[in-house]
């Protein structure tokens, strides 16, 4: 998905969002049919790096979709509802996986299914948008017979868009770093191993509502506004469980996973306010390969922290890692710059 959501944003601008939308989730069903039928590690391997690349031709098509059609009004709270969509499916399906293994159905049954759901799902999202016009090729020029082009990457704010990156980098690493170690946390408060990894599920519950609900928070408040009291409540909330009683630390796991993980519905959203509309397939790509790089790296770091100083060190890096964001917040200009050259 790193590797190739990027290309997927390119691409769009030259045969548009919607075949690549079909693109990925064809390519993510085949993954899944190879998956059911791997008898190896070789080919499980292979499976799962040809799901990465089908779910590469996600991301950056469907938000700009999202955006383009949501431009004049309401394009925060739409990209919240579709960024806490995501976290829904993920909670489904995982315990659907989970429910099935219970009752004894093997797990390649399970997954041939969601290659099959994943075809048939590509059929559906090319007739509907092909019915709706949505996410076609680029309109082409009468007089000139070729789309006309943007110069460059349309980034409108150069210094503007390198400050978002790096506000997605921390607030990222933050997210994977606490959903890594929460269980281990819990672990020190003498919580028994299956209770602590309940952590991790109240706190992905809390942020499903979290990015549903940040989204519409930006509309009101604005993205900086809204960012800088996300980053200040995950800073303080990661503060709160590290210190708070056990039962009183699961209470608060939800409410902290909403500004934990609310907080990418609102950078998600400034990326339209940085890059044309043109290239916005592009510049979501970038932000979501810088994400994805992000989720990688947060638990890497943290990790090494914890294993040389404890996990109570690790978790205010964490805390303290939300609140460096601030200051790159506070730097970021929206809606007044103008075209750059790169």
């Amino acid at each position: 998905m790193v590797l190739f959501q990027l290309p997927s944003g390119m691409l769009s601008e030259r045969f548009g969002e919607r075949i690549l939308l079909v693109f990925g989730l064809v390519c993510a069903g085949a993954a899944y049919l190879f998956l059911a039928s791997a008898t190896g590690l070789a080919m499980i391997a292979l499976g799962l790096i040809l799901a990465g690349l089908g779910g590469a031709f996600q991301h950056a098509p469907a938000s700009a979709i999202v955006a383009d059609i949501f431009r004049d009004t309401g394009r925060r709270a739409a990209l919240g509802v579709y960024n806490a969509a995501g976290d829904v499916g993920k909670l489904a399906f995982t315990g659907i996986f989970t429910l099935t293994i219970g009752v004894g159905i093997a797990w390649n049954h399970t997954i041939a299914g969601y290659g099959i759901l994943a075809l048939v799902s590509a059929g559906i999202v090319l007739m509907v948008l092909r019915r709706c016009k949505i996410g076609g090729r680029p309109m082409v020029d009468p007089t000139t017979g070729k789309a006309p082009k943007v110069a460059g990457w349309g980034i409108r704010d150069r210094n503007g868009f390198i400050l978002l990156g790096l506000i997605v980098f921390l607030d990222l690493a933050v997210q994977s770093g606490f959903l890594t170690f929460v269980a281990f946390l819990m672990s020190e408060k003498e919580v028994p191993t299956g209770l602590a990894a309940l952590a991790v599920v109240l706190t992905l519950t809390g942020g499903t509502f979290g990015k549903f609900g940040c989204g519409f928070l930006a509309e009101r408040m604005g993205a900086k506004p809204s960012l800088i009291l996300v980053q200040c409540l995950t800073a303080t909330g990661i503060i709160a469980v590290l210190v708070a009683p056990t039962l009183i630390a699961f209470l608060l796991l939800p409410l902290l996973g909403m500004v934990l993980q609310g907080s990418s519905s609102v950078t998600y959203g400034t990326i339209t306010d940085l890059v044309h509309r043109d290239r916005q397939s592009r510049g979501f790509a970038v932000i979501y390969s810088v994400s994805s790089a992000a989720g990688i790296v947060g638990p890497i770091i943290f990790g090494v922290v914890g294993d040389q100083l404890g996990i109570a060190p690790a978790m205010l890096a964490m805390a303290l890692a939300a609140l460096l964001s601030l200051p790159l917040i506070a730097l970021l200009r929206l809606g007044t710059g103008k075209d750059s050259a790169i």
